[in-house]
């Protein structure tokens, strides 16, 4: 069964997305904790995060990594915090969120709904943060 985040992938859903490869996908959250909650997701649906092949295991973390650095530029904080729930989607997906403090990464309080514009700068501003990071290294 297609999950949505497959769809998306596909693209029969739109998405706000911040970067891009081959096997990953890196995505706004449309409900965030707060803004430049990012989802990093395999492009390979698989449903439990540890049922993923070493290989592609280890190379979605370094895109996470890359993709915090970004959201790290755009959302001065003091680290971005990393999540694997996975309840609420049958595909695998990593949380990235900038925080200040442990509170700011509880997920059963309020989730922001921001304006589609908010987004939409949001992910360009990551975007040329992730561009702009790659080519200081």
């Amino acid at each position: 069964m297609s999950t949505i985040f497959s769809k998306i992938i596909s693209g029969e859903i739109p998405a706000y997305k911040v970067a891009e490869s081959n096997d990953f996908l890196a995505f706004l959250d449309i409900s965030p904790l707060a803004p430049g909650h990012v989802l990093v997701i395999p492009k390979k649906e698989t449903d439990y995060i540890f049922d993923i092949a070493d290989d592609e295991y280890m190379g979605m973390w370094i895109f996470a990594k890359i993709v915090a650095q970004g959201i790290k530029a755009v959302f001065p904080c003091r680290k971005v915090g990393i999540a694997v729930v996975g309840l609420e989607v049958a595909h695998a997906h990593i949380h990235l969120v900038p925080l200040n403090q442990v509170s700011d990464m509880n997920f059963e309080r309020p989730k922001l709904s921001l304006p589609a514009e908010e987004l939409t700068q949001i992910a360009e501003d990551i975007r040329k943060a992730i561009v702009s990071v790659a080519n200081a290294e």
